[in-house]
């Protein structure tokens, strides 16, 4: 990822996630993220749904909501992740499945 601008109550990052990766399962206590996907088609978990955004397609994950974005094509994702809290250090992310050994 790649922080895009920081300032107090919101960072904006660019995220990208390589063809059959993912990032982890996780949630955070102090922020709510809103996600557009710029670039392929983002694969989400978001609690217990599961679907499919394409290029343009966005959604809002609440402060609490156990999350996930996967790469399920060939092809690179790109998104843009708007955070919004009173704190949005990476040590607020709670990990609950992780395919790199992080949870």
């Amino acid at each position: 990822y790649e922080t895009v601008s920081e300032c107090p109550g919101n960072k904006i990052k660019r995220i990208g996630v390589l063809p059959g990766q993912q990032i982890s399962l996780q949630k955070h206590h102090q922020r709510a993220e809103h996600w557009v996907v710029v670039a392929g088609v983002a694969h989400v978990t978001l609690g217990d749904r599961v679907f499919n955004l394409p290029t343009g397609g966005h959604c809002d994950i609440a402060v609490g909501q156990v999350h996930r974005l996967a790469n399920q094509t060939t092809a690179p994702l790109e998104i843009v992740e708007v955070q919004f809290g009173s704190y949005l250090g990476e040590d607020d992310i709670v990990r609950l499945s992780d395919d790199y050994g992080r949870a």
